[in-house]
C-alpha cells in the first residue's frame, strides 16, 4: 500500500480542493459530498462525488508512471514474439481524454461501460468524469451461481475485436458486475496496427482472469463460445507475458494443457 501511494504520488489537498470546486461549478452544485477511494489504481486519484459521479484526477506523475508501465508491457510483448502495441500519453489531460473516448467507443458498440460524461483540465491535472456505478463487484468476487458472466466477458471482447478495437488492460479489477451484468472499465491506449496480436493478448488476459475463479476447463470453454481453437492457440503465446504481471495470478500450465487438449481433439477425424 505504501509503495502504491509513493508511485501514484500524493496530490496535496489545496490542488484537490481546486478540482472539487471546479466540479461544483461545472455541475452547478452549491454543496457537494466527496468520497475518496483507496482503489488499486496506480494511475490516478479516484473519488466519488455526490454518489453519482466517478472522478479520476490524473497528475504528471501518473502520466510518467503510465509511460513506465507501457515500456514494461511492450518489452513483454517483444518477449512474446510480437512488436509492442501499447502507447503512452504525453499529458494528464491526454490520459483523461483517452479514457473518456475509449468508454464512449465501448458503449457505442453495445458493450456495457459507465456513461462517459466529460474530460477537462484543472491547472496541470487531467480530470475524467464518468457515471458512478453503485454496489458493483469486481470480477474476482464472481459467485458460483453467476455462470453466464464468463460467456459475457468473451462476448464483449469479441464485439470489440470485430470492430477493430481492443481493451488492452483486461484484469479482474477492470471488469465489474452490477445487477448481474458485466461492465468494462479502464481500457488502455493501443496502436491500431497488429490487431491479431492485440486480440490474442486480450483473450490471454481474459483466460488469466477467469482461471482462478472457475478453473481452466470452464474458462477455455467460455472462450470457445466466441473464439476458435486456433485463436486460443494464438493467445497461448501471451500467457507467459501475462503471468509476470503483478495483477494476474493464475495457473498457466493448466490453461495451456486445456487449450492444447482442445486443439488435439479438434484435429481428430
Amino acid at each position: 500500500m505504501r509503495l502504491r501511494r509513493l508511485v501514484r504520488g500524493r496530490i496535496d489537498w489545496p490542488e484537490l480542493e481546486t478540482v472539487v470546486r471546479t466540479i461544483a461549478e461545472r455541475y452547478d452544485r452549491s454543496e457537494i459530498h466527496v468520497r475518496f477511494l483507496e482503489a488499486d489504481n496506480w494511475l490516478s486519484t479516484p473519488m466519488v462525488v455526490d454518489e453519482d459521479l466517478f472522478v479520476k484526477v490524473i497528475s504528471k506523475q501518473n502520466t510518467m508512471v503510465h509511460a513506465l508501465f507501457t515500456t514494461g508491457r511492450n518489452i513483454g510483448a517483444f518477449s512474446s514474439g510480437t512488436e509492442g502495441f501499447f502507447e503512452s500519453f504525453q499529458t494528464p489531460y491526454e490520459m483523461a481524454r483517452h479514457e473518456l473516448e475509449a468508454t464512449e467507443r465501448m458503449r457505442e458498440l453495445g458493450v456495457n461501460a459507465p456513461e462517459p460524461i466529460e474530460a477537462f483540465e484543472v491547472g496541470e491535472y487531467g480530470v475524467v468524469v464518468l457515471e458512478y456505478l453503485p454496489d458493483f463487484r469486481p470480477l474476482d468476487e464472481l459467485t458460483a451461481t453467476e455462470t453466464t458472466v464468463p460467456n459475457e466477458l468473451f462476448a464483449s471482447l469479441r464485439t470489440l475485436h470485430d470492430a477493430g478495437l481492443a481493451h488492452g488492460d483486461l484484469r479482474a479489477e477492470n471488469v465489474l458486475i452490477l445487477n448481474d451484468e458485466l461492465y468494462f472499465i479502464d481500457a488502455t491506449n493501443i496502436r491500431t496496427e497488429g490487431q491479431q496480436s492485440i486480440q490474442s493478448y486480450d483473450v490471454a488476459c481474459g483466460l488469466a482472469a477467469l482461471e482462478p475463479l472457475i478453473g481452466a476447463s470452464a474458462a477455455v470453454q467460455a472462450a470457445l463460445g466466441e473464439y476458435s481453437v486456433a485463436e486460443l492457440l494464438a493467445a497461448l503465446d501471451f500467457l507467459s507475458f501475462v503471468r509476470i504481471r503483478p495483477d494476474h495470478e493464475f495457473d498457466s500450465a493448466s490453461l495451456t494443457s486445456e487449450i492444447e487438449k482442445r486443439a488435439s481433439n479438434s484435429r481428430r477425424p
